[in-house]
């Protein structure tokens, strides 16, 4: 009689682990369904892309640490038009449209007071191509038109 009662109770476990693990698997699926999970980003891969697809005029001009500071410093825009988030934060209510020229002067700002010297056409080619990357990792949408930007409010 007691190999019987193993072999239930052992049948019942297997039972209450699988219903387990069903359950979970699907409760995530349609979590995932209505919440996909967003790439993390990773500023190493991010330059190491932008090294690789930036455009040629430009990258004879521009070291590896020139491409950091840029993207630091887009990065750094990024979070204070409220775009950037650590996984933790809400995400910005509304659409919110970053790039061009406000981009570029802000970091050409920044840089020239840290001592480091950029010109437009490098920020800018950084800039698109930092954008292009992130497109591909789908971390930000397409590119709106002036016709379909929202308003701007101050």
């Amino acid at each position: 009689m007691p190999l019987v009662l193993v072999f239930v109770v052992g049948a019942l476990v297997v039972i209450l682990v699988t219903m387990v693990a069903t359950i979970t698997i699907m409760r995530e699926s349609a979590r995932m369904e209505v919440q996909p999970p967003t790439r993390a980003f990773d500023v190493d891969e991010a330059v190491e892309w932008v090294v690789r697809h930036i455009p040629d005029d430009v990258a004879g001009t521009l070291t590896l640490q020139d491409v950091y500071t840029i993207i630091d410093l887009q990065l750094d825009y990024f979070r204070r038009k409220g775009v950037s988030r650590n996984g933790k934060d809400s995400e910005p209510g509304g659409t919110v449209v970053v790039g061009g020229s406000e981009t570029v002067e802000y970091i050409l700002e920044r840089a020239s007071a840290d001592g480091a010297e950029y010109t437009v056409e490098q920020v800018q080619a950084v800039i698109d191509t930092q954008l292009s990357y992130l497109r591909s990792i789908g971390v930000v949408g397409p590119a709106v038109s002036e016709d379909d930007a929202p308003p701007f409010e101050d």
